[in-house]
């Protein structure tokens, strides 16, 4: 099954044009779309917790700012991207409340609504654009006359105009430029935590820190082995991403091309694979969703305090830190 696309010539911002769009959150995501929507021409309005330091930096971007609440009554589309934790607080105090008959709620991300955190009433459309690049690069890549690739999906199409407004949305922010993907918040979601944890986050962290152990337990110095099993590793998925993993392999050497193609299998293996199976069984499941909820509620101070601080007493993280400074001697890092 291919999934079904848009290009920029395909999408007419005319869907959104007269309507105002409310921006939820102005952290690194929330400042890059509701600057991008401002310069497509938007009527964007950002909604904030007064007394907030991104209250100021919202203004000083030329945003009109208000109260969660108050934006929410004033605008058609409600683009909510505050934190995935806080999204069901704030929508019952805040958002829901406010909404009225004919209005969207949209998010860059499924889970709210997938794990019922949010059950919206029938009377709005439900839709989402989740751009595939951190906020920086959406703004980046948006003032650079290009765009950051979204997938987009309707999960509640009360208007019968929902597709043409989440489209109309991912144009603002300058996805369609180089396309948008259409998916379901089921499949984004599932997808987007499950390459978080084995592969993105997880799965890299764990292969660099356990080849970087390999060769200091063999004796070698940490910091040559920093170089190869980590700093390197950027020029690589650099080469993968513009050029798949055919064109990285055909722009190294041939002795790390066969290395690679013979070697590779062993260390990721079909044990890996089936640990990989076993991960995303529970997220399809919710279990995941419900052992997240349950530790943040907890503690949302200290959820991730105990994991982090065993990270960054390892090895490799005191002798990154320093050889980072030698590359980047001015940089905070």
């Amino acid at each position: 099954m291919v999934a079904k696309r848009w290009l920029d010539d395909e999408v007419s911002l005319d869907p959104i044009k007269d309507l105002t769009i409310a921006v939820l959150g102005y952290g690194i995501q929330g400042s890059a779309q509701a600057c991008n929507m401002k310069d497509s021409g938007i009527n964007v309005i950002v909604g904030l917790r007064p007394g907030g330091r991104s209250w100021s930096n919202a203004e000083k971007d030329g945003h009109t700012v208000m109260s969660v609440a108050e934006s929410v009554k004033q605008a058609d589309i409600i683009h909510i991207l505050i934190p995935d934790m806080e999204q069901e607080k704030t929508f019952k105090n805040e958002i829901g409340p406010s909404l009225s008959a004919n209005k969207a709620i949209s998010f860059s991300h499924g889970a709210a609504i997938h794990w019922k955190w949010i059950v919206s009433p029938e009377n709005v459309d439900v839709f989402m654009v989740a751009p595939k690049g951190p906020g920086q690069r959406v703004r980046e890549l948006y003032l650079d006359g290009f765009g950051t690739p979204s997938l987009v999906a309707v999960h509640q199409d009360y208007t019968k105009k929902a597709w043409d407004r989440v489209l109309a949305l991912a144009k603002s922010i300058g996805s369609t430029r180089p396309g948008v993907l259409q998916t379901s918040f089921k499949e984004e979601v599932e997808t987007d935590w499950f390459g978080e944890q084995v592969d993105l986050c997880g799965g890299v962290h764990n292969m660099v820190v356990k080849s970087f152990e390999t060769l200091v337990e063999a004796g070698y110095q940490p910091e040559i082995a920093y170089f190869e099993c980590l700093h390197e590793l950027k020029l690589i998925v650099d080469l993968v991403q513009k050029y798949g993993i055919t064109g990285m392999y055909n722009r190294v050497s041939e002795t790390a091309r066969y290395g690679g193609l013979t070697r590779g299998k062993r260390t990721i293996d079909q044990n890996s694979k089936n640990n990989m199976k076993q991960i995303l069984d529970e997220i399809q499941s919710g279990q995941f969703a419900k052992e997240w909820v349950e530790n943040y509620r907890k503690d949302s101070k200290t959820a991730f305090a105990k994991l982090l601080d065993e990270v960054e007493k390892h090895e490799i993280e005191k002798v990154g830190k320093d050889l980072r400074k030698m590359m980047w001697p001015n940089e905070d890092i």
